[in-house]
Order: C-alpha cells, then structure tokens, then sequence
C-alpha cells in the first residue's frame, strides 16, 4: 500500500495532509513546482514540512513553466482546457506513477458542491488508485481549514492575503476579466509578458460570454477594459491535476 499526497501549497491542500497523517504516516508527500508559482510558497512548503513532520518531495517538469508550455504547444486555454497544468502537473505525475506504482492519493478537495464534483472527476479519470479526501469526509469547508491553519501558527501563502482564492501561479490562464485586471495592479509585467505571449502566438487566455446572446467572443488582455470585473468575486479553481480539461471558472 503506498500512499501519496499531492501537495499544492494551498490551505485546503495541507490540512486534507495533516489529516491524512493521522491515518497514514508513512505516506509520501509531494508538491510539483512551478516557476510561476508566487515565491512565499516555498515559505510556506518548509513550514509546513515541520508541522507535518514529513519531508515533502519536489517535482518539476523540464518545461518548469507556462511560458515555456504556451512557446512550445501553441496553445494557452480554449475547449480543451489549459495546457500548462497537462504538461507541468499531469504528465510529471503520470511518468512517476509508472516507477513508483502508488495505490491511493490524497486530494485537499474541500467539502463545497463545486469541490465535490471535482473529487468525483479525479476518481473517474484515475481509476486506477483509490482516492481519499480528508475534508469532504469531515465536512470540511475551504473557510474552515483556513481556520485549522490558524490554529497552528503557520501564515498563509500571500496569494490570500493580496486577495486571490488559491495560491495557484501568477497568471493563472484560466483567470477571468477581474481577475487578470487584478494581476494587472498587482503584478503588472506578469500582465505584460502574458499578453505578449498572447499575441506572439496568436491566441487569447480569455474567452467572455454575453449572458444574453450567449455568444462567446475572444479577448485579448491587452485590450481589455481595466475596468471590467473589479468589483466582482474573483472566481479561480486551485490548480489540479485536471485543470486541462475544460471548466468555467471566469468570473
């Protein structure tokens, strides 16, 4: 029996862990790197390394991050999803899994409806282990584990604090207009050098649907209205192994 956890180095993520410890500590832990990733995350893997008592794997792919993915593959998000997560999540996972022949994974999917539903995706679409989710089977919510996190001294990533629902990368292609309007303010040539991408390539990150003709249009960040979705939630999903199938996140 070999049990991993993949580590995200988001909240929800390092309690379904610290709670899976209690019933596996021999499990492994693993985070799969990315440069994108804010740089506080590494804080906060190391913190969490002590509290779990376990040393957490780093994995990254050759490709090490989006832009190197967006160069390579011609494509950035669409029908198809994104293809960054594919490449720098998914296939790192898959080449491990055939050295490594695991028997369950730990998910931090946190016991909300939208989260359920991905949890139910992960055991579709991997069959092949068996699937534990700490938080759904203690009814866990996303605003309760931050509470658990408290309690135990270690801060948060920043991504929280700036005011971002997951500490997923700098740039998330999968971001709606409020969202990337708000990587504008806060990391503005983050905003500057997706949107050369995009244009270098010839594809957009970002589609908007009028919600009355239903009709779906291509935007490029560039031209988008800075004031567009500032004053809504932001709306993101933690990046997982799955984020290359197609979701609707955008706010």
């Amino acid at each position: 029996m070999m049990v991993v956890s993949w580590f995200s180095c988001g909240v929800s993520s390092a309690v379904a862990t610290k709670l899976a410890l209690q019933d596996y500590p021999d499990m492994e832990i693993i985070y799969q790197d990315i440069e994108d990733q804010h740089p506080d995350s590494k804080r906060f893997l190391h913190e969490c390394e002590q509290w779990f008592g376990k040393k957490i794997t780093i994995q990254m792919s050759n490709y090490r991050n989006v832009e190197n993915v967006v160069r390579q593959f011609r494509w950035i998000n669409g029908s198809e999803g994104a293809k960054c997560t594919g490449i720098l999540k998914r296939r790192v996972r898959q080449e491990w899994e055939i050295m490594n022949k695991p028997t369950h994974y730990v998910w931090g999917f946190d016991c909300s409806e939208r989260e359920r539903k991905r949890a139910a995706r992960s055991v579709e679409h991997m069959g092949h282990v068996e699937h534990i989710f700490p938080l759904i089977d203690k009814g866990i919510t996303k605003k309760m584990a931050h509470g658990m996190l408290q309690k135990s001294s270690i801060k948060r990533p920043a991504m929280y604090d700036l005011g971002y629902p997951n500490n997923n990368c700098i740039g998330c292609v999968k971001g709606g207009a409020g969202y990337w309007n708000k990587i504008r303010i806060d990391f503005p040539e983050v905003f500057k050098k997706r949107a050369e991408l995009e244009r270098l390539i010839g594809a957009s990150c970002m589609h908007i649907t009028n919600p009355k003709t239903k009709e779906t249009k291509k935007i490029w960040l560039d031209e988008l209205n800075p004031n567009v979705g500032r004053k809504q939630k932001i709306i993101l999903l933690d990046c997982g192994m799955f984020c290359e199938q197609k979701e609707s996140p955008h706010d």
